[in-house]
């Protein structure tokens, strides 16, 4: 399988590569970044080269290539569940305290790390304080607020930034130099892994866009476009809908040269309150972070786009901090 080296992940390979050199790497990692920026991928990386220091002349590299190392363990929410639960962690802790089969170090990769429930956090704890012979325990983190503090503090964190426009653009021409990955990855809010999922997409992302935008210019029925995108994947239309509010922040900040491609037209600027762009864009990203099945897509798609039609006046006082997320299955 072809693999392209992710290059805006090169400088944090190199720092990890230095400080593993010197004796300084750390036992316990938390990855946070936007959806699409390579997180997972850098994740399976640190792993592979704890694990296999010989590896030192490789960069992280898309696709996605979790080791086949028995002393590997990756922790996600099991089939059907939206959490991972404190059994599995407890599991965890018992592999990792175990010997290695090589004779070597041990490593974990929980993701999302979000997703764990309070018991399961706090049973990490004293093993993120404390870890059993020469392990590694590498977080991933889609929701950095959603995160216990006592788990942030015993972690050293690494945050992967999105990279330029044009960085972002040239890597993609690399994997496909047909395709027309200015406006993916326009659509995709700029992360270029998104705009691999919304590539072959194009045509029907715009259409979703213009269809998303009318509906704060008084065109369409917020109800009946729900009701067609909840027949999507969620995680394709929620991707979508992060790039265009992004998008639609930017231009209201910089203005509408910020945005390449098809602006927003200023009838939805003036009609969007600007104070809540930050709140609403932060509702979908915890979406975006939560496990399939977590929330009633239909209506949470109907919350959502009632939401943005009226002009985002109400969003910090229904779905502030402490609040549920529309569409939110709590049983």
């Amino acid at each position: 399988m072809f693999r392209n080296e992710i290059p805006w992940l090169s400088s944090l390979a190199e720092s990890w590569r230095l400080r593993a050199a010197q004796g300084r790497a750390p036992h316990a990692v938390l990855i946070d970044g936007k959806p699409g920026s390579g997180k997972r991928i850098l994740a399976g990386w640190l792993a592979g080269q704890h694990l296999d220091r010989s590896s030192n002349a490789l960069d992280p590299a898309h696709p996605l290539e979790i080791p086949a190392h028995a002393d590997l363990h990756w922790l996600a929410p099991e089939e059907g569940k939206h959490s991972i639960g404190v059994d599995q962690v407890r599991s965890l802790i018992a592999k990792l305290e175990l010997t290695s089969y090589t004779g070597g170090g041990k490593a974990a990769v929980i993701e999302p790390a979000n997703a764990m429930t309070d018991s399961a956090a706090n049973s990490l704890l004293k093993t993120l304080e404390e870890p059993s012979g020469d392990s590694l325990i590498v977080l991933v983190v889609d929701q950095i607020g959603r995160l216990p503090a006592t788990i942030f503090s015993r972690c050293q964190r690494i945050t992967v930034g999105l990279p330029s426009e044009r960085e972002a653009t040239d890597w993609l021409r690399a994997v496909d130099a047909a395709t027309d990955w200015q406006t993916a990855l326009r659509l995709a809010g700029g992360a270029p892994l998104a705009a691999l999922d919304i590539a072959g997409r194009v045509d029907e992302a715009m259409a979703m866009a213009a269809a998303f935008s009318g509906l704060a210019d008084g065109r369409g029925s917020p109800m009946e476009l729900a009701g067609q995108w909840a027949k999507m994947e969620p995680g394709f239309v929620l991707d979508l809908l992060a790039g265009q509010v992004q998008a639609c922040i930017k231009q209201a900040l910089l203005g509408k040269n910020a945005v390449h491609g098809k602006e927003f037209p200023e009838s939805v600027i003036r009609h969007i309150d600007r104070r809540n762009l930050f709140c609403y864009l932060d509702i979908i990203n915890r979406l975006r972070g939560q496990a399939p099945g977590s929330f009633n897509v239909a209506l949470t798609l109907e919350s959502l786009l009632i939401e943005w039609s009226s002009g985002l006046k109400t969003c910090r006082n229904r779905f502030g901090p402490g609040e549920l997320l529309p569409g939110t299955v709590t049983g």
